[in-house]
């Protein structure tokens, strides 16, 4: 059975040899793991998959090959099921949509507590209570300007708080690139400097110093060569920026084999007060943002990748994020990397002509004081310009 398994790991690009899989069998054998599923994708992840850039990879897999693993979520204050269950699809008429009354980011939130107190029962296509296909601010399904959207999938992406477990993945640093054109527009951010151990020929030396031995041999040695430049690069994750996973994994890739000095870490639509560097454990290995200011120095380059698309209320209101509430305000912490960091530009992915129709993409645009651009060819070649001066 799980010869199987092995070799659907590896149809699936995930490295595993037949040593990981031999050690997996043994370890059955000792019954480390118990008889059920989710201890046994644990046991297998742990032993089967040496670098997390392939955990995603490795859940493909193994949801593909056992049909699929149960989720575990956080823990939220429960909301029957029967509640967001859609029943029915509403379409409402420009006019209709421009007559729904905005809240306001306060007295949404305080509205909400008081709907978990008096709500007893589902509703539908209202406007007032938790439910579904209506212009209340909290369901899913619906229509409404500014909203917290409660189980479902998003649609007109106008929430200001969304209310389920969500789960990213990793950007794949191995992901071939659908074109080199991104590596050769990387390139201009260069710095090259010979350091460390003489470990590579320097012919122009050795043919100098040889002619001046009267003929006689003299190697000389002398560094390897390498890319100087430092780059810290935070990409945003999920949300809408699952439009853009991979133009953004080939981006991602591309830096990876330019910049040996590149550091990374994700956040979700805007950065606050912590960041992470893995998506599945992104909940438990939190790693302050004042952590990540202070450890590298100020000629670091900074390279935000994300498509600046959120609520304006994720940017400038303390505890607006939509997944907990941060003490901050997201432009606090955005100045905060500028005044860091002086070389720094935003990467977008969407394209630069719809900029103009998102409200969030021009706050950002400037508190990043004008620094952003598409991620094109061109885009790319502009910004990394600006970070060489």
């Amino acid at each position: 059975m799980l010869i199987g398994f092995f070799f659907t790991l590896k149809d699936a690009k995930v490295p595993v040899s037949i040593k990981e899989f031999l050690m997996l069998l043994e370890a059955l054998q000792k019954n480390i793991a118990s008889t059920s599923l989710e201890d046994f994708y644990f046991l297998s992840r742990l032993i089967m998959v040496k670098d997390e850039a392939h955990f995603d990879k490795f859940d493909r897999a193994f949801g593909a090959y056992f049909k699929g693993v149960d989720a575990i979520f956080e823990k939220h204050q429960d909301i029957p099921l029967d509640w967001l269950q859609k029943r029915l699809e509403r379409e409402l008429t420009e006019e209709q949509k421009a007559a729904i009354e905005k809240f306001g980011y306060d007295k949404l939130m305080d509205r909400l507590s008081e709907l978990f107190k008096e709500q007893k029962e589902r509703h539908e296509g209202g406007s007032k209570w938790i439910g579904t296909g209506g212009t209340s601010p909290f369901g899913n399904g619906g229509t409404n300007p500014e909203g917290i959207r409660i189980g479902g999938k998003g649609g007109n992406r106008t929430a200001v708080k969304v209310w389920e477990a969500r789960a990213y993945r990793d950007y794949d640093s191995q992901r071939e690139l659908g074109t080199r054109n991104i590596k050769v527009a990387l390139r201009r951010l260069r710095k090259f400097a010979r350091q460390g151990v003489e470990e590579e020929l320097a012919l122009d030396a050795t043919i100098q110093a040889t002619a001046s031995n009267a003929g006689y041999l003299d190697i000389k040695m002398q560094p390897e060569r390498k890319n100087n430049i430092k780059v810290l690069m935070l990409l945003d994750v999920g949300g809408t920026m699952d439009d853009h996973i991979a133009r953004t994994e080939e981006l991602f890739s591309a830096a990876k084999t330019e910049f040996k000095n590149m550091e990374f870490f994700y956040f979700h639509n805007c950065v606050y007060d912590y960041l992470w560097k893995n998506n599945h454990r992104r909940h438990a290995e939190k790693i302050p943002t004042w952590d990540i200011l202070r450890k590298y120095p100020p000629d670091t380059k900074l390279i935000f990748v994300g498509d600046a698309t959120m609520s304006p209320y994720e940017i400038l209101q303390p505890g607006g994020s939509v997944e907990y509430n941060n003490e901050e305000a997201g432009a606090t912490w955005l100045q905060r990397f500028a005044s860091a960091f002086p070389k720094f530009i935003w990467l977008n992915p969407e394209p630069e002509g719809v900029w103009e129709y998102r409200q969030s993409v021009a706050i950002i645009r400037q508190l990043m004081n004008n620094r952003m651009f598409s991620v094109t060819i061109d885009g790319l070649e502009r910004g990394m310009r600006l970070l060489s001066k």
